[in-house]
């Protein structure tokens, strides 16, 4: 059966991919983006593109009346839209870090409130959050991008309790490191990076495993099977951990102490 679905973040990675996939499902899809040009595969494929800044609420508000005019209804939104910024705490710029968290927190929860009142009214529907590994285990020179992550699984469990009584699920997406244009975008970041020497051995490494690690990462496939079981299953999931790595993250951060945790950490990103 046809849904209505959101996607937000559609211009690449994640959103991109799996709002394609559900188009060529026969479902009728509104991929979200700031940069529209980045979205013409989707509307070639028969999905709608829009422009939408999801930490401007204005934007979010205006959109979600769009789709709500255009079709009627909403069955689910997939709140995918994100990105990174690394740095030590010590150096970051904090005002870097605030964008950061107005698109990857705020913004998913603009779009969650747009969302909520024509779900809970027609007692249906599906939130799928986009986190990370990352929102369950964080280390140096990550902590602000995990703290965004970590931001995202808290107002997802407050969410999923709050809207039950009305028949709206809410899921969680886990994912590892997946090939996708993060690794391009991250590549650039860290020549923006200016530490103190202290920390310069710390960064090198830490880029080094990074490079390495995307290198050889997996296509994003399971992560967008992940999101077509959480929106089409009778009893979807409330976490969807999604590879290797990071169930193998997810099972040490339940099972390890804080001090083996960070020395497990520190060795490989090869911190020390």
């Amino acid at each position: 059966m046809s849904k209505t679905i959101v996607v937000t973040g559609a211009s690449s990675g994640f959103g991109k991919q799996v709002a394609l996939r559900l188009i060529g499902k026969g479902h009728r899809v509104y991929g979200w983006a700031r940069r529209l040009e980045l979205m013409a595969d989707i509307e070639s494929a028969g999905g709608h593109p829009m422009s939408v800044d999801v930490s401007n609420v204005g934007h979010v508000e205006q959109a979600m009346a769009q789709v709500l005019k255009d079709a009627g209804h909403l069955d689910v939104l997939v709140n995918n839209a994100g990105f990174g910024i690394y740095d030590f705490v010590e150096n970051a710029d904090l005002d870097e870090m605030r964008r950061m968290f107005e698109v990857n927190f705020w913004g998913l929860v603009q779009t969650t409130q747009a969302a909520l009142p024509h779900m809970r009214a027609q007692r249906a529907g599906r939130i799928i959050n986009i986190s990370s590994l990352v929102g369950k285990l964080s280390t140096g020179v990550i902590g602000f991008y995990a703290a965004s992550k970590h931001a995202v699984e808290a107002i997802s469990d407050a969410t999923r309790v709050e809207v039950a009584p009305f028949g709206v699920k809410v899921s969680v997406v886990e994912p590892g490191i997946f090939a996708t244009s993060f690794d391009a975008v991250m590549s650039e970041e860290f020549e923006n990076i200016s530490v103190a020497d202290d920390y310069q051995k710390q960064l090198s490494r830490f880029q080094r495993f990074f490079n390495k690690a995307y290198a050889k990462a997996p296509t994003p496939e399971p992560v967008v099977r992940a999101i077509e079981h959480a929106i089409h299953s009778r009893k979807p999931k409330t976490r969807y951990v999604v590879g290797v790595d990071a169930k193998a993250g997810v099972a040490a951060r339940q099972w390890m102490s804080d001090n083996m945790l960070d020395k497990m950490m520190s060795n490989q990103f090869k911190l020390r």
